[in-house]
C-alpha cells in the first residue's frame, strides 16, 4: 500500500510541477505535512545535496523520499512516479506537436504558465530560507533581533548570491566554497 501512496503522491506532483525540479517543492512540502515521510528540514537537505550532484532535482528528493520510506523498491516507485507524467506529455506533445505549433491559444497558455512556474519556484525559495536562515521559534521566545537570524548562514547566503550576480562565479565554486565554510565555521 504504501508503494501505491508513493507512486501516487509523486506521480500528481510530476504532472502538475510545471517549471522544473523546483518547482517540485511545493508539492514536496505538502508531501511532508500530509504523509510525515520527511521533515521540512529533510527538504532543506535534500536541496543541498540535489543542488550539488548531478541529475534533476525533482528526481533526486523523489529518490531519496521514496528510498527512506520504502527502501530500494521506494526509491525506485517515487523515481517513476514523479518521471512518468513528463514522458507521457512529453510524447503527445510530441505526436501534435506540428499541428498545434502556431496556435496562439497554446502559446497563450505556454505564456500563462510562466507566471506560475516562477510563484511556486519562489514559494519554495521563501520556504528554504525561511529553514536556513530565520529562527522564528527562538525569536519567538526570546524577542531579540540577533536571535531571529542565523548569521552566518545569512552572511555566506548574501556573499554566494553577489559572487553569482555580480561576477558570475562558476555555480560548482560557490559549492565547493559553501562546503568549506560550513566545514571550518561550524555550520
Amino acid at each position: 500500500m504504501i508503494l501505491l501512496r508513493l507512486f501516487f503522491e509523486f506521480f500528481k506532483t510530476g504532472l502538475f510541477s510545471v517549471g522544473g525540479g523546483l518547482a517540485t517543492l511545493p508539492f514536496l512540502y505538502e508531501i511532508s505535512d500530509k504523509t510525515g515521510w520527511i521533515t521540512h528540514a529533510d527538504i532543506a537537505d535534500m536541496i543541498a545535496v540535489s543542488e550539488s550532484t548531478p541529475g534533476a532535482i525533482g528526481i533526486n528528493m523523489a529518490t531519496y523520499t521514496g528510498f527512506k520510506t520504502a527502501g530500494i523498491l521506494g526509491a525506485l516507485t517515487a523515481t517513476f512516479g514523479l518521471a512518468l507524467p513528463s514522458f507521457l506529455i512529453i510524447l503527445v506533445i510530441a505526436s501534435f506537436l506540428e499541428k498545434f505549433r502556431d496556435n496562439p491559444l497554446v502559446n497563450k497558455a505556454f505564456y500563462g504558465l510562466r507566471p506560475a512556474s516562477i510563484a511556486m519556484i519562489t514559494t519554495a525559495g521563501v520556504n528554504v530560507a525561511k529553514i536556513t536562515l530565520v529562527q522564528l521559534s527562538v525569536f519567538a521566545s526570546t524577542h531579540r533581533l540577533q536571535d531571529l537570524f542565523l548569521w552566518k548562514a545569512l552572511l555566506l547566503a548574501v556573499i554566494i548570491f553577489i559572487l553569482q550576480r555580480k561576477w558570475q562565479v562558476h555555480p560548482i565554486l560557490c559549492l565547493l566554497l559553501s562546503a568549506v565554510v560550513g566545514i571550518v565555521f561550524n555550520f
